[in-house]
């Protein structure tokens, strides 16, 4: 009998890599892992035609425009990637019986909560990459209300361009570095969100396909700047960190203040357990 095929967009990004790093472990599945020169992902007719000969029982979204500075004078393109082909996924998901899940962010909130968001909070995007993002969640649940969306934040791994891997960069090259505090959210490892989806596709036959929106990022609230110390006492740098805000470092997009996600949902739902952030940490600096 045939496995159950996976489909992941996004093959190339921090969690389309994590994802194919973690394969292996899940024998009971095919993976195919596409980027965006192998499948165009906004143009129905083709992503229809995919899903017509490979048939995916599943499919996971990780391609996503995620260049957030970048995307204040790159619109039409932001909204392409994160607006108009989630869109064209969760209509071709619902056209031929595949699960879909798709991963949003952190950004679709505006940062003025005194609490953790949960799923239910109103949202109010403050930069395009949030609003294009927003946007995506809708046309998702507007062509496949079945699908699962997890919004996820500060997203980190071995692979690719992330906070992390920028920040070992950087104290390996100065005596000192300055680093946003009044930002506070908790960081997510790529390979702990992967392993969650992993186990939310895994666990469908007992505990049940649940859509909606959830939110998953690791356990606990930091600042970027304590992010950055734990960074460098983890890997034994020597470098200075210094606390700032943001006022003293301007970016074309502005980001919330306070992104800090209510992950119980998630949880109770899938009986998932989310590991606390130092700890990932250490994982991902061991393996790289």
């Amino acid at each position: 009998m045939a496995k159950p095929k996976i489909l992941v967009t996004g093959g190339k990004g921090q969690v389309g890599m994590s994802l194919q790093l973690l394969s292996a472990s899940y024998p009971a599945f095919d993976f195919i892992f596409v980027d965006k020169e192998e499948l165009s992902i906004d143009r129905f007719e083709l992503v229809s035609q995919y899903f017509d000969v490979v048939k995916p029982a599943y499919c996971i979204n990780a391609a996503a425009y995620t260049a957030v500075d970048k995307a204040e004078s790159d619109k039409e393109v932001a909204f392409l990637v994160n607006g108009d082909a989630v869109g064209v996924l969760a209509s071709a998901c619902k056209k031929y019986g595949t699960k879909f899940i798709h991963i949003s962010t952190d950004y679709v909130f505006d940062g003025t909560s005194p609490e953790p968001y949960k799923e239910d909070t109103p949202t109010n995007p403050v930069n395009v990459y949030g609003v294009s993002k927003l946007r995506g969640e809708a046309l998702c649940l507007y062509y496949n209300p079945d699908a699962v969306i997890i919004r996820t934040a500060w997203v980190y791994c071995e692979y690719g361009n992330n906070f992390v891997k920028t920040m070992l960069r950087l104290m390996k090259d100065r005596p000192e570095l300055n680093v946003v505090s009044d930002q506070v959210g908790a960081p997510t490892y790529a390979v702990d969100l992967a392993q969650a989806m992993l186990e939310i596709i895994s666990r469908e036959s007992s505990a049940g396909w649940v859509p909606g929106i959830y939110h998953y990022s690791n356990q606990g609230r930091i600042s970027w700047y304590d992010f950055a110390v734990a960074i460098k006492e983890l890997s034994g740098s020597s470098c200075a960190v210094n606390p700032i805000p943001t006022a003293r470092y301007p970016t074309p997009a502005k980001r919330p203040s306070f992104s800090l996600l209510d992950t119980h949902k998630i949880r109770a739902t899938y009986g998932l357990t989310i590991p606390a952030w130092k700890d990932s940490l250490q994982r991902c600096l061991q393996r790289l």
